[in-house]
């Protein structure tokens, strides 16, 4: 998470910087790309709390639904012409997010 809001953000956004995108496509880009980070925070809390207190293991259900949800969108939207999502870690990342919290129920 770490990694992602700091390090990915230098690069992410100097890519997007660089770019002739639109200054508002660019701010909301900096916004989604921060609220995926809030979201790989809630998601580690979470996952980590439900270890340590297994009587709120209800709340991981939403964990997985939401990493599946997200890695199914990443990967429909690459076969439906956005080729260059498949080629990111997101899919692979959420799924595997997903799998793993599965199988640690």
């Amino acid at each position: 998470m770490a990694f992602h809001g700091v390090a990915g953000q230098k690069i992410y956004m100097g890519n997007i910087n660089r770019s002739d995108l639109e200054s508002l496509t660019k701010s909301l880009s900096l916004v989604s790309w921060h609220i995926f980070t809030i979201f790989l925070l809630v998601s580690a809390i979470v996952l980590a709390y439900v270890a340590y207190y297994p009587e709120f293991v209800l709340v991981t259900y939403s964990i997985i639904g939401v990493n599946a949800l997200g890695s199914a969108l990443f990967v429909f939207l690459g076969v439906a012409g956005h080729r260059p999502l498949l080629k990111l870690p997101g899919a692979y990342l959420m799924g595997s997010t997903a799998l793993l919290a599965l199988l640690g129920l």
